[in-house]
């Protein structure tokens, strides 16, 4: 469930090869089970006798550790890591360590890596799961590397930015519908229109959105005039 876990991590986040040293079970049936679609990363999977040897031809090596240890090491946090990682992997291989579930890493196998990170949490409970650990990781070095999405999704019926015009189209109406319910009285209309454009502005509507801000105005001047008609 680990491996599958870890696979379901890379997967999501770009990471193409997992090393494993001396793995108590390497069932890719029931791997692919829990990751599903993960065939290409099994496959590129490569299974090792000690860990010197996984590690031989890589030029950094970021260790994973819940708390420091006694001996003189150079612990950075994730972000940090990621930054580093990011930086060495052009035109190297980098690594990320990760210890068993049930002991973390040996001292042993501290001592092979170049940095060593701890993912800062509750210090009652500071040891994670060794995929949890890894998501972690894996997402700031995604976004170390990439910066993620440049953008994030629209929503379905998102539309341009507004001009000024459309803008100032939208306060009037709002400032017109206020002044027909007698919002003001005491206040400037001024004071409490420059407050709206900060709060509006501070939101950044498309103009769809800006456009049903300056409808409420015109409707709650239509209401009221046409109730004073009738």
């Amino acid at each position: 469930m680990n491996i599958a876990g870890v696979i379901r991590v890379m997967m999501n986040f770009g990471l193409p090869s997992l090393r494993l040293v001396n793995p108590d079970d390497f069932d890719d049936y029931r791997i692919e089970g829990i990751a599903h679609r993960s065939t290409e990363w099994i496959e590129a999977t490569t299974i090792h006798d000690t860990l010197e040897d996984a590690v031989a031809d890589c030029a950094y090596v970021v260790g994973t550790t819940a708390r420091p240890r006694t001996a003189g090491r150079s612990y950075v946090r994730p972000r940090e890591a990621a930054e580093r990682i990011a930086e060495r992997a052009v035109g190297a291989k980098v690594a990320i360590l990760l210890g068993r579930e049930d002991r973390g890493l040996t001292n042993e196998g501290l001592d092979l890596c170049q940095a060593v990170t701890i993912i800062p949490t509750d210090a009652d409970y500071s040891s994670l799961n060794l995929a949890q650990a890894c998501l972690v990781l894996a997402y700031e070095v995604f976004m170390a590397v990439d910066g993620g999405e440049p953008d994030l999704p629209l929503g379905r019926r998102a539309t341009r930015a507004p001009t000024q015009a459309e803008f100032e189209d939208a306060f009037g109406a709002i400032e017109a519908g206020l002044e027909t319910i007698d919002f003001y009285k005491a206040r400037e209309p001024a004071a409490v229109m420059r407050t709206l454009r900060t709060i509006i502005s501070r939101a950044e509507p498309d103009l769809r959105e800006t456009k049903l801000l300056g409808a409420i105005g015109y409707e709650i001047r239509h209401f009221v005039n046409r109730s004073r008609g009738s």
